[in-house]
């Protein structure tokens, strides 16, 4: 089953660049923040999420492109439930925006009581779909493939610990395909923020995880683990010996947004200041490296198609988490 979305929004994405390029030939004059901007990271410190944000924010002062500056606050709690509902509560505010991943979509559909509906929030960009790929600690020298992992994870069973970022997130929905793709029992502990997902497999606290590079990366740099696949349509150049799912015969791929979004009932004149300034630090040189390094895809997407993509991944969560019986 190929869980791949951009596809179906192709005319979508197309209408979307062409507003963010519109955008940045027309920048707002007429609006700017008069105080600094709150910028509300929906995961734990240390994170892929957190790191994006951070650098962005060295972005916008490094390039001057704000006269005031922008402030990261981390609301990892519930799975992102924390975070949703202060953005919530921040209706008609042009100083709150957040950075979000696919718990925007899979946090609402478990918790309905929290009364969100993404479909109030403000779509300002998505700046990049990360990837996944399947880690395991390096002094795993029985471990060097796919079908190695398999078989070690069958062997311990449910003691198979595979450490992730929160209850029925996007690392969950891994580990459950996972367990159902090869017959495993694996026990899915879940953690707050990517970081220390990532430590807890450098310090054999974990026997796997699907993290991001991005969150992985400095461990495999050093040494310490190892990723065996990953869920993209082609190889990740950073690790072009590890083989895709899809080449090993399972149709599966999964992306996550790395997309800033805007508190309910933002102003029209807001909305274009946001849109232009992430505009402009999607196309800087360091979002791009950035990007290239930590094996970041995805265009850049806003406005009105940016809406149309958040509905579709939606319905694609919901039906997973059906599937995994998260909900009914």
């Amino acid at each position: 089953m190929i869980i791949t979305r951009r596809s179906t929004l192709a005319l979508g994405l197309a209408a979307g660049l062409g507003l963010t390029m519109g955008l940045a030939n027309n920048a707002t004059a007429g609006w700017e923040p008069k105080k600094p901007v709150q910028f509300v990271v929906m995961a734990g410190k240390g994170g892929g999420a957190d790191k994006a944000v951070r650098l962005m924010q060295a972005i916008i002062a490094k390039d001057k492109l704000s006269n005031v500056p922008f402030t990261p606050i981390n609301k990892p709690g519930g799975t992102g439930a924390e975070a949703l509902i202060h953005l919530k509560g921040k209706k008609g505010d042009n100083h709150t925006i957040m950075f979000t991943l696919n718990s925007f979509y899979t946090t609402p559909l478990r918790q309905p009581a929290l009364g969100v509906n993404i479909e109030e929030f403000t779509p300002i960009m998505r700046m990049a779909e990360d990837t996944f790929c399947l880690w395991v600690h390096s002094d795993r020298k029985d471990i060097n493939s796919v079908d190695d992992f398999v078989k070690a994870a069958k062997a311990k069973g449910k003691g198979w610990i595979m450490a992730g970022t929160g209850k029925a997130s996007e690392d969950n929905l891994l580990t459950d395909f996972l367990n159902s793709a090869y017959g495993l029992e694996m026990k899915y502990v879940p953690y707050k923020g990517g970081g220390k997902v990532a430590k807890e497999l450098a310090g054999k606290n974990a026997d796997s995880t699907v993290n991001n590079p991005s969150e992985q990366l400095g461990f495999y740099e050093a040494g310490t683990t190892k990723p065996l696949a990953c869920f993209t349509p082609e190889r990740i150049a950073l690790f072009k010996d590890s083989p895709t799912f899809k080449e090993l015969g399972q149709d599966f791929v999964y992306f996550m947004q790395r997309t800033v979004v805007g508190a309910p009932g933002m102003d029209p004149e807001a909305v274009k200041y946001y849109q232009d300034l992430f505009n402009k630090v999607f196309t800087s040189e360091a979002w791009q490296t950035y990007r290239k390094k930590k094996a970041l895809q995805g265009d850049a997407l806003s406005g009105d198609a940016l809406m149309a993509y958040w509905k579709n991944e939606r319905d694609v969560h919901k039906a997973m988490l059906m599937k995994m019986g998260a909900i009914k």
